[in-house]
């Protein structure tokens, strides 16, 4: 029989917006509330999420302003490493029930990237790297068997995730383009060339719809957050995690 999943689409909103929706979606589904779902979503204006552990970074990041306005820092729910989020899709599945190893988990939720990528001609794998990562402030530096790369061995897709129960939030940037200036001020360097640019938002969104539905045997369900939603969510807002610079 068919799971039936709810689809959020498209939206831009603040790094802090972002991550009380995701955080009260999985709420709401460890309560039984809410069905699995998928989302995708654009960060405005943009950020740095920062893994819920990760301790390490760059001071100077805040003193980086963008457009007149101090650049965000945020921490995700969800571990890994610093990722900028500036022009890149970033997608959140939340779900139940997988059975087997956290690899594992990251794993089958990705598997929908991979036959996307394959529907557009770009061929997509999971990263070989170890523990290196955590020498890492940026996510994208390194990549591990949670991520995906190209043929290359180049990163597109960053994969981090969290486990309450037997419940999943997994959080993906597929990276599509950046400021180079705004990533130098980040990282001290020149970003890389993402190959998935070749295509538009829409176009990947499309290619991973249609990969979800066949990857995971679902059907999803178009339904945007309803004003009662929003205004819980509203109430995570204060929650999050808005990342200050160390006394």
């Amino acid at each position: 029989m068919t799971q039936i999943w709810r689809y959020l689409p498209l939206l831009e909103a603040s790094g802090r917006v972002q991550m009380a929706i995701d955080t009260w979606l999985l709420q709401q589904h460890r309560l039984g509330k809410q069905p699995p779902c998928l989302r995708f979503y654009t960060w405005s204006p943009p950020a740095i999420s920062l893994g819920y552990h990760q301790r390490r970074y760059p001071e100077t990041w805040h003193q980086i302003t963008w457009q007149g306005q101090p650049l965000e820092i945020v921490r995700r729910p969800t571990g890994g490493r610093a990722v900028l989020h500036d022009q890149d899709l970033t997608y959140a599945i939340v779900t139940s029930g997988i059975p087997g190893r956290v690899i594992g988990v990251y794993h089958y939720l990705s598997s929908f990237l991979i036959e996307a990528g394959r529907s557009l001609g770009l061929v997509l794998d999971y990263g070989q790297g170890g523990k290196n990562y955590l020498n890492h402030a940026n996510c994208l530096a390194t990549s591990t068997p949670a991520d995906l790369v190209d043929l290359t061995g180049q990163k597109l897709v960053g994969s981090a995730l969290l486990k309450q129960g037997n419940c999943y939030l997994l959080h993906g940037s597929l990276q599509l383009a950046t400021d180079n200036q705004l990533y130098t001020q980040v990282f001290g360097d020149l970003p890389p060339v993402y190959p998935a640019a070749n295509y538009n938002l829409d176009t990947w969104i499309k290619a991973m719809l249609e990969a979800a539905q066949r990857s995971f045997q679902i059907e999803l369900i178009t339904q945007p957050l309803l004003d009662a939603e929003w205004v819980e969510i509203q109430t995570f807002v204060s929650e999050v995690l808005n990342v200050k610079k160390k006394p």
